[in-house]
């Protein structure tokens, strides 16, 4: 492709980059490989399998991103192939690679005038392409992810640049375990399926395993990515994705780790693999048990459990005495002990809770107080517990929190409408109950004793009054 560029793209995604992919790399390659990297992958990444490996070879459909490339690995051992992987033939391969690096996926292996060519068949001419103890690290977006749930595709309707006809067999299967099943039947022995947040060409972390700790790693990338309006809370929604053991099948991509054909049994799937099952980068999940703080009063607030409120923050307030910097949200609970999670925040005690207390409202998370409520009311309400005093804002008014997503909005609506019912419902019968007093005998007849006592009473201060002047 000529006047087409994946690298620096003009109305399509960027190329395969992150992290993640960094590490995935940095965990799977080894000094004396000879690497493909087939599709557009970010410049870093390029130079970091160049740093790392014997000789590394690219495949590019784009002749102005082959051109760039071909200009920042001059000094490296290597060929930069620019085409459609079509017309990437046998004759081009001297010997099979031990590593095929396929990050970005499949999809842009091809170009508009290649002819009919299935994802299947383009997976098939990569493994041609591998020796036999080689290695494939190949990525696949997911079609219905997270994303799909957080921002609406308003874009859907108007076909981008890069959107030329194909047909439907050509993109990759649906879903993870079709897309599983279709790596298998191709003969592809999966070492590691890895999660990827928040997207395949900004992929933060890794992970094999979403829950826990990890998904509170994975919903801070997506919240990051998704900062303006959405549909529903993204931070929230990867939580709840994780609690129903779902993150994995709607991350919003996925990393394949294996080898193109089966090894025999108890062989080892080629040296160099990423060993055991985990998170990319290093260190990006803490290790050890717990929770995270805010997770552990969002819960108590929703069930009303004020004994735990009461019995959590004082100890938390104590604990920041000795080390600062710890809101909610970066702060893991341990059964009694606690302990950072990622860098430490500026502030104190108060500006912990209250940072608390947005985030709470925010989120549109149930609450045992009324609907509604602003930031100052309910810090004072959880540093009271601790004994601390909140003075009254009088200088600014009450700072109305809307919720992030539209769900949420929603939900915050129905709990207001809600509370509103059960006012009104009060005041009806309030009304009723003074109604029917004052139409009792006793009140009447008290009313009819009291009121000439007034007047009479009213007559002697007039009089009163105009005895003195």
């Amino acid at each position: 492709m000529l006047n087409w560029s994946d690298l620096h793209p003009v109305d399509a995604r960027p190329a395969a980059a992150g992290p993640a992919a960094t590490a995935l790399l940095t965990a799977t390659l080894q000094p004396g490989d000879s690497v493909l990297i087939a599709g557009p992958h970010a410049a870093d990444l390029i130079t970091a399998v160049a740093d790392r490996v014997t000789s590394v070879d690219l495949l590019l459909r784009s002749a102005p991103d082959g051109e760039e490339i071909a200009e920042l690995l001059a000094d490296t051992l290597g060929q930069v192939f620019c085409g459609a992987i079509d017309r990437f033939g046998a004759t081009e391969l001297a010997d099979p690679y031990d590593v095929i690096v396929a990050l970005d996926g499949l999809d842009r292996l091809v170009g508009p005038d290649t002819p009919k060519l299935t994802w299947s068949e383009a997976l098939a001419r990569l493994q041609a392409r591998l020796a036999p103890s080689g290695r494939l690290l190949l990525g696949a977006e997911n079609s219905f992810g997270l994303e799909r749930l957080v921002q609406p595709a308003i874009t859907a309707a108007l076909p981008r640049d890069q959107d030329w006809s194909r047909d439907v067999a050509d993109t990759a299967p649906a879903g993870l375990k079709p897309l599983q099943a279709a790596l298998r039947d191709a003969g592809m022995e999966i070492a590691h399926t890895y999660a990827v947040y928040p997207s395949l060409v900004e992929a933060e972390v890794a992970l094999t395993m979403v829950d826990g700790l990890a998904a509170v790693a994975a919903a801070r990338t997506v919240a990051a990515r998704n900062a303006g309006p959405v549909l529903m809370d993204p931070y929230r929604l990867v939580l709840d994705a994780a609690a129903a053991d779902l993150a994995i099948e709607l991350a919003p991509a996925w990393y394949f780790a294996g080898a193109a054909r089966p090894q025999g049994a108890g062989q080892p799937l080629g040296a160099g693999q990423p060993l055991g099952a985990g998170a990319l980068p290093e260190g990006v999940v803490p290790t050890g048990s717990g929770v995270l703080l805010e997770e552990y009063l969002l819960a108590a607030l929703r069930v009303d459990d004020q004994a735990a409120l009461r019995r959590i923050i004082p100890d938390y307030v104590a604990w920041l005495g000795t080390h600062p910097g710890g809101s909610p949200d970066n702060v893991i609970l341990d059964g009694t002990s606690y302990r950072l999670f990622g860098e430490a925040q500026d502030g104190d005690v108060v500006t912990h809770l209250k940072r608390f207390a947005r985030r709470a409202l925010e989120s549109g998370s149930r609450q045992p107080w009324p609907a509604g409520g602003d930031v100052h009311a309910l810090t004072a309400r959880l540093a009271s517990m601790a004994g601390i005093t909140v003075p009254e804002e009088v200088s600014s008014p009450a700072e109305v929190i809307r919720p992030l997503g539209s769900a949420e909005q929603l939900a915050t609506v129905a709990r207001l409408a809600d509370e509103l019912a059960h006012a009104s419902a009060r005041a009806i019968l309030f009304e009723g109950t003074v109604s029917g007093i004052r139409r009792s005998l006793p009140y009447r007849v008290g009313h009819a004793v009291l009121n000439p006592a007034r007047v009479i009473r009213r007559r002697i201060r007039r009089v009163l009054r105009k005895v003195r002047r």
